[in-house]
């Protein structure tokens, strides 16, 4: 064979390997993503927070849908929604059933992404990795108060925009949520007026817990938004939406985190922090993707279990 041909041969070879697995294979490898951080004051018992993110469920997922009610088997303190839980229009009874074994034994707090209330559309895939695709005309085709009013018949708590106490394992938690900043519905005043209300709560209450650990909590993790969570004085901030890049390159990483993050931080741990303060910063990779995207390459989906242990 013509030496020319014999490297078409090799490259056609490996570029069918690539999207074979890509689109078939690795989409579907579903793992757990554990991190352990130190965050509590001393003495505490360790919490087991369980972040889901990006689930993007279509009604004929049952592998997805079986793979996350397992997880309750791994008996979590906390649970951690942070969006785009739909990727069809007729996914909530399945995303509610996916979801009911934890939700049901552990508190759950949520936040939603633009996919909670816009429907899939194509997109091409070239823009994707030029610029982050935010949607703000567009009128909303999704029901989100039927996916709210689900999710809160279930136990979780709704935390767009709001702030909430839990008391867990001994130490008082605090959430302060964001709803989504790539559709611009984030309203961070609101947010530090809840979060205010705590503190006056707190003052008032003579068991308060003196040193409670925060935990600020968003969608899309755009710098304005993680400046606020960073200010309302978060210890660890959880976010998704990047997909931790859906498709990263061996050596190199994300090529885009689908907003003004820097990419070398689209998946995993890092850490935010500002002039005055910081915080751990987790980016959930999700567990899904796009219908019109079912690709993952060098970026496996996950849910990530993170354990919060004293300093």
């Amino acid at each position: 064979m013509h030496p020319a041909r014999s490297t078409a041969a090799v490259l056609g070879a490996a570029a069918v390997g690539v999207l074979t697995w890509s689109t078939l294979i690795e989409r579907r490898l579903f793992t757990v993503r554990r991190h352990t951080l130190p965050v509590l004051p001393d003495s505490r018992t360790p919490i087991r927070v369980l972040q889901l993110s990006d689930l993007h469920l279509a009604p004929w997922q049952a592998q997805k849908v079986d793979w996350v009610r397992s997880l309750a088997e791994l008996r979590p303190d906390l649970v951690v929604l942070t969006g785009d839980l739909m990727g069809h229009r007729e996914a909530l009874p399945a995303l509610l059933h996916a979801l009911r074994p934890l939700v049901e034994q552990t508190p759950t707090v949520f936040v939603h992404g633009s996919n909670d209330y816009y429907g899939p559309l194509f997109k091409n895939p070239v823009k994707y990795l030029l610029e982050p695709s935010r949607r703000s005309t567009r009128t909303p085709d999704l029901d989100n108060g039927a996916i709210t009013r689900g999710l809160a018949e279930l136990g979780a708590i709704d935390l767009n925009n709001d702030a909430v106490r839990l008391s867990i394992r001994g130490s008082s938690v605090e959430l302060f949520g964001l709803n989504d900043p790539h559709i611009r519905y984030d309203d961070a005043d609101r947010m530090r007026a809840a979060a205010a209300a705590l503190t006056q709560n707190e003052g008032a209450a003579v068991d308060a817990d003196p040193a409670p650990v925060r935990l600020g909590v968003v969608h899309a993790p755009y710098q304005e938004s993680l400046g606020a969570l960073l200010t309302a004085g978060s210890d660890l901030i959880l976010a998704g939406h990047t997909h931790g890049g859906q498709v990263r390159v061996p050596g190199v990483g994300a090529l885009t985190a689908n907003c003004d993050l820097p990419t070398e931080q689209a998946r995993g741990l890092s850490v935010w922090f500002d002039a005055h303060r910081a915080a751990f910063l987790n980016v959930s990779a999700g567990l899904g993707n796009s219908i019109y995207a079912p690709v993952r390459f060098a970026c496996r989906p996950e849910a990530s279990l993170i354990t919060l242990e004293s300093r």
